[in-house]
């Protein structure tokens, strides 16, 4: 399904990439992997990107890299952390955006309800971390694998 920001995010995001790199020397991002009683992993698809993806997003000026998840994961996937979530890995996403980093955490304990962003998720879905759908981003796939012990751990996003 293609959207109009699929279509305009080829344009603007090379835009927004030039402002938050003139505005800031570094950026910081969060992906949550919540596991849920099957074992399964919470995967989201954006509507301006292709692929299945661990939510996430940016860390704002004057929030903590943790508020930053649990803001996150009730946007997008409408999950409601309970408790910490464990940190699990730093990443340097310098190959895509110089000065980037995004933390990985685990999250075990949840509960659903509606998400509070919309349009900006097309889809969520829970999913086998041995069996991700084809279109699963690269990403998310190496870093459940270094989450569930099939892959050592990385700096690289």
């Amino acid at each position: 399904m293609t959207t109009w920001r699929a279509r305009i995010e080829p344009f603007t995001r090379p835009l927004f990439f030039a402002f938050s790199r003139a505005t800031r020397g570094m950026t910081l991002g969060v992906r949550g992997v919540a596991v849920d009683g099957e074992g399964r992993v919470l995967l989201v698809k954006h509507t301006y990107v292709h692929g299945w993806w661990l939510p996430g997003g940016g860390v704002e000026r004057g929030q903590t890299a943790e508020d930053a998840l649990i803001r996150e994961m009730r946007e997008e996937a409408g999950l409601i952390v309970e408790g910490r979530p464990v940190l699990v890995s730093v990443h340097s996403n310098e190959r895509y955006f110089r000065g980037d980093h995004v933390l990985v955490y685990r999250i075990d304990r949840f509960t659903m309800t509606d998400r509070s962003s919309h349009g900006e998720i097309a889809e969520i879905g829970w999913f086998d971390p041995a069996a991700l759908p084809d279109d699963a981003h690269r990403s998310t796939r190496a870093r459940l694998a270094e989450v569930f012990g099939d892959a050592e751990t990385t700096t690289e996003w």
